[in-house]
C-alpha cells in the first residue's frame, strides 16, 4: 500500500565528509529510492530498502541481441538493395515474376525484422533502467 502524501515540515541536517556522502549515494543509487533524502528516511526509520541487481546472463543476452539488432538492420538494408536493383531490371518475364513473389517475401522479412528490433529496444529500455 502506497504510504499517504503529508507534508514534511521538519528538517534534519547532517554534515557529512565528501567520502561519507560518497558512500550514502552510492548505496542510494543501487536502491530504487528516487532521491537521497528518500533514502535516508528509509535507513532511519528502519524501513526495508530494495536494491538493485544486476543479472550477469541478462547483460550477456542484452550484448547479444544489441549486436543482433545490427546485424538485423544491415540484413534488411542488402535485402532491400538487391530487391531494387531487380526491380530496375525489365527485361526478362521471369525476373518480372520473381520480382512479384519477392516483394511480398521483402515486405514480410522487413516486417519481422522491425518486430525483432522493437522487442530489442524495449528489452534494452528495460535492462537499462
Amino acid at each position: 500500500m502506497k504510504e499517504q502524501n503529508i507534508n514534511k515540515t521538519k528538517w534534519l541536517h547532517i554534515r557529512l565528509t565528501p567520502a561519507q556522502y560518497l558512500i550514502i549515494k552510492n548505496k542510494c543509487d543501487n536502491s530504487t529510492c528516487g532521491k537521497i533524502s528518500e533514502y535516508a528516511r528509509h535507513v532511519l526509520l528502519d524501513k526495508a530498502i530494495v536494491t538493485k541487481v544486476r543479472n550477469a546472463s541478462l547483460d550477456d543476452l542484452m550484448t547479444e541481441l544489441m549486436s543482433l539488432r545490427k546485424e538485423l538492420s544491415a540484413v534488411g538494408n542488402n535485402y532491400n538493395q538487391m530487391v531494387r536493383k531487380l526491380n530496375a531490371l525489365s527485361f526478362c518475364h521471369e525476373v518480372k515474376s520473381w520480382l512479384i513473389v519477392s516483394q511480398s517475401v521483402q515486405e514480410n522479412v522487413t516486417d519481422k525484422i522491425d518486430i525483432i528490433k522493437q522487442k530489442i529496444n524495449s528489452i534494452s529500455e528495460v535492462w537499462l533502467q
